[in-house]
């Protein structure tokens, strides 16, 4: 019986391509995205079902889970991909921001997870691979304190899910990319403020380092991501974390050898003056 693997965030990105590699590799998809009418690539492929999910949503969770058991028998993996960042200085943010950010990042892969271990826990096996980030585990570019504070709270709830899911045969997996190549940097939308201009020159600086690294080879190749993904799906890789991408290593090590205050000095000089 072919094993069958839930992607939330297919609609674009990381979790489109997660989702083809998967389907080429002769799994089951369940390519979940907000806006499936929208959709006409993966409806073509035969092993792929798209299907309607808002994690934000929870009576999308309970049909789309619904659906896939009913179409696929089992799920096997979710990948807890989908994602927002929300920039800008925290002073500027608006609630709605705030809250946003919250929601989509942090509750959005609470509700999967719940609404996803009924079904595990009567097949007595299952495993969530939840994409977070280096900046769930350190700093790494100015005006992303909402972005963080998300990553950090995934990386939060899934240590902390480990101890009540290990007896059930349920397996947890944090998935931490540095920069890839993605179209992040044009949807990134920074707080702004025609009354205060203190932190107009920052948020200029951060916008031409996310603008340059959209660049072909300045950041890592995204399926260098899916295939540590897939990976981990397949038992190839056991790790509960795994950093990927040279840049994600070379802050995650600073961050390890260095003062706080001397880590994060040093990793300001390109933003501040």
């Amino acid at each position: 019986m072919k094993k069958t693997v839930l992607i939330t965030g297919t609609s674009t990105g990381l979790g489109r391509l997660t989702a083809k590699y998967f389907a080429e590799k002769g799994w089951n998809v369940a390519a979940t995205m907000r806006s499936p009418e929208k959709e006409t690539e993966l409806n073509e492929i035969s092993n792929i079902k798209v299907i309607k999910l808002d994690i934000t949503e929870q009576e999308t969770i309970v049909e789309a889970l619904k659906e896939i058991v009913d179409v696929f028998g089992k799920i096997d993996v979710v990948v807890n991909n989908a994602g927002i960042g929300m920039y800008g200085a925290l002073e500027l943010m608006e609630d709605a921001d705030i809250d946003r950010q919250y929601e989509v990042n942090v509750k959005g892969v609470i509700n999967v997870i719940r609404n996803t271990l009924p079904y595990f826990r009567e097949q007595k096996s299952g495993k969530f691979i939840n994409i977070s980030s280096v900046m769930g585990r350190s700093t790494a570019l100015p005006l992303g304190s909402l972005y963080n504070m998300s990553k950090f709270a995934l990386e939060g709830l899934t240590e902390g899910l480990f101890f009540e899911l290990k007896p059930l045969n349920i397996d947890l997996h944090l998935v931490e990319p540095g920069g890839f190549e993605s179209n992040f940097g044009e949807n990134v939308k920074f707080s702004t403020s025609k009354v205060i201009g203190d932190y107009d020159i920052i948020t200029a600086r951060v916008s031409e380092q996310l603008k340059a690294a959209q660049r072909p080879g300045a950041t890592s190749n995204p399926i260098a991501i899916v295939k540590v993904i897939y990976d981990l799906a397949t038992n190839k890789r056991t790790a509960f974390r795994t950093v990927v991408g040279k840049e994600a290593k070379t802050v995650l090590l600073l961050r390890k050898l260095l003062p706080i205050k001397t880590f994060l000095n040093m990793l300001g000089k390109r933003f501040v003056r």
